[in-house]
């Protein structure tokens, strides 16, 4: 795998850092990573003047001290990380700072923990997991496996829904990870109108979805992969989703990005974006295509 040759890590100088650092450590081989950046935003670097007048000679500046902090958990990993890696930290709005050095260092994956109890990194991670243009992969802070074993895939037989599978098939090869699918169909309104039941009108949609399916195989010469279609009811998507990513012991989730006009691309659809939102447990890739919504990015910073 080739596309994730540098990776972008953010950190926020909590217990979540030493997860995310000994998870590159495992998963960076996985992804064919080739140069990982650890960053950190501070709001402030500038120590308060009565501080710094009272300590000068055992303070030193603030980047420098949260940059050896970082290294120190670096150095904690063993075996050590064995590929090259560069520590930044930086002064300003985090969302900002991180989506413009991702441009600098023309970064491919933005790797981002996701804790388990609410905390002000919930923002940052779903507006950044929105906006940033390239693939984003978040490890819950209880991930404690080095591959992937079970690997699931919602798809809706688009071109998202292709990239995932291909990234998904590439990841497998490393891993020996079986990949699943899952769609869900559902009985449009007013299909009493037709004189058939629920029942009746969910089995003509579920035969059609199948239909779908081998169309999309077929069309785009995949392989057939076991795939779960399930019947949408009262609960939305996402939660259908997440539901059965726990029935099948899913350790990796990849989710394609489905913005809503091919400029604003770099959004993603309503599904994606609250499975971000509710997906504290299981690791998640969130697939973006590669040039479609550069242009979106582009503006960002002629604003």
């Amino acid at each position: 795998m080739s596309q994730f040759k540098k990776a972008m890590v953010g950190l926020d100088l909590s217990p979540m850092d030493e997860i995310l650092i000994n998870q590159i450590k495992s998963l960076a081989p996985i992804f064919g990573m080739e140069k990982v950046y650890f960053v950190h935003v501070a709001k402030n670097l500038i120590l308060p003047e009565e501080v710094s007048q009272s300590y000068p000679d055992l303070i030193a500046p603030m980047d420098e001290t949260i940059a050896s902090e970082i290294e120190h958990e670096l150095e904690k990993v063993h075996p050590a990380l064995d590929i090259p890696y560069e520590i930044i930290v930086k002064e300003g709005n985090a969302q900002e700072t991180m989506l413009r050095w991702g441009k600098i260092k023309d970064i491919d994956l933005l790797v981002m923990g996701r804790k388990k109890e609410k905390s002000p990194s919930d923002s940052l991670v779903n507006n950044l997991s929105q906006k940033y243009p390239h693939p984003v992969l978040l490890l819950p802070s209880d991930y404690t496996g080095n591959s992937f074993q079970e690997i699931l895939l919602p798809i809706d037989f688009s071109r998202h829904s292709l990239v995932s599978i291909q990234l998904a098939t590439a990841i497998a090869t490393q891993t020996g990870a079986a990949i699943g699918c899952c769609h869900l169909y559902e009985v449009p309104r007013g299909y009493s109108k037709t004189g058939k039941s629920f029942e009746q009108f969910s089995a003509i949609m579920l035969e059609n979805a199948k239909k779908d399916y081998q169309a999309f195989l077929t069309e785009n010469k995949l392989p057939d992969f076991p795939c779960e279609f399930i019947l949408r009811h009262s609960k939305d998507e996402a939660d259908n989703i997440m539901q059965h990513a726990r029935n099948t012991g899913t350790d990796l989730l990849i989710i394609g990005s489905r913005g809503r006009t091919k400029s604003a691309a770099v959004l993603l659809g309503s599904v994606a974006e609250k499975l971000v939102n509710i997906n504290q447990e299981i690791p998640m890739l969130v697939m973006k295509d590669e040039g479609e919504n550069m242009s979106f990015f582009e503006a960002l910073f002629r604003l």
